[in-house]
């Protein structure tokens, strides 16, 4: 076996490197992170910022691992969230499970499951807007949340569904909800328009009006992406719960009438004129090949999890 030789210059080089990655993970004593400043101050804030519940409801299909795993790089990057999974579902899958372990987030989230009702389900071509979606998960949610959460200490309830996209500084703003408010900012790509989005008083202060062009004679007449909630609320208003008896398009307002009212929701997001969030929906995915392949006892993931 041949004798490796470390000559000093290799030693001084790896020191230096060394010194380089201590100096980007530790400034001042306090974990930072390189990125724009917003990044970098939830880095610095660090344990003194609200934990941020982020709801997300999920279900078995073919894109579901894709878009969880895009959700998942959110969770790395900032500390302060805490991600609720709800499967619809017996029993919690080996698929999300695994996701979270391979993310290493299993300390920073929490894995539930329940079932929706048959008769809630979506059947065969239905489209998805014909029925209420989500309510059994959402509302485990929140029961796991009244029972778990500190409540002497700030937080905020997000219901982030898996198949829109996200800002992470969506998540820098929704750090600046006050105890006792909701928080709401545009969407974009919803209700028919490019961006929803409250409209507020001159000074910039109170919402006074939406842009809706879709329902806008809802009480709130915005999308699930478009608000985030201080837990207090839900703590001193247990009635506060997702329904399947509502009209379409009213779950929004089916929660939030319980918690608020118009004139007391917090604007965020510059004057509710940055959009950080986005409802893109991806299409159901196209297995015809797929299908011909089972037909014959095969499969393309055969031993795989895709």
């Amino acid at each position: 076996m041949s004798e490796v030789r470390i000559r000093p210059r290799q030693v001084l080089i790896l020191i230096i490197v060394f010194l380089v990655v201590l100096m980007m993970v530790h400034r001042n004593g306090k974990r930072t992170c390189q990125g724009p400043e917003y990044l970098q101050a939830m880095f610095v804030q660090g344990d003194t910022l609200p934990t941020i519940y982020a709801v997300t409801p999920t279900y078995p299909r073919p894109a579901q691992k894709a878009e969880l795993t895009r959700l998942s790089h959110l969770f790395m990057l900032l500390p302060h969230l805490h991600w609720i999974i709800v499967e619809d579902t017996n029993a919690t899958t080996p698929l999300v499970r695994n996701l979270l372990d391979r993310a290493g987030l299993e300390k920073r989230s929490t894995l539930l499951n329940i079932k929706t009702p048959s008769e809630f389900k979506l059947k065969g071509k239905d489209p998805n807007w014909i029925k209420p979606r989500g309510v059994e998960q959402r509302n485990l949610a929140l029961a796991w949340l009244r029972n778990h959460v500190d409540v002497d200490r700030h937080s905020i309830v997000f219901f982030m569904d898996d198949d829109n996209s996200y800002s992470t500084e969506l998540f820098a703003e929704m750090s600046k909800i006050e105890r006792g408010r909701v928080g709401v900012w545009p969407v974009g790509l919803v209700g028919g328009l490019m961006v929803e989005r409250p409209l507020l008083t001159e000074d910039g202060t109170k919402v006074n009006g939406f842009n809706a062009a879709w329902r806008p004679e809802r009480p709130f007449p915005i999308d699930m992406a478009a608000f985030a909630i201080s837990m207090d609320l839900f703590i001193r208003n247990p009635q506060a719960t997702f329904s399947y008896e509502v009209q379409r398009g009213y779950q929004e307002s089916e929660i939030l009438r319980h918690l608020t009212t118009r004139d007391q929701l917090q604007p965020l997001a510059n004057r509710c004129t940055d959009v950080l969030v986005w409802h893109t929906r991806t299409e159901k995915t196209k297995l015809a090949a797929e299908e011909a392949l089972l037909k014959k006892g095969q499969r393309s993931d055969g031993g795989m999890e895709v």
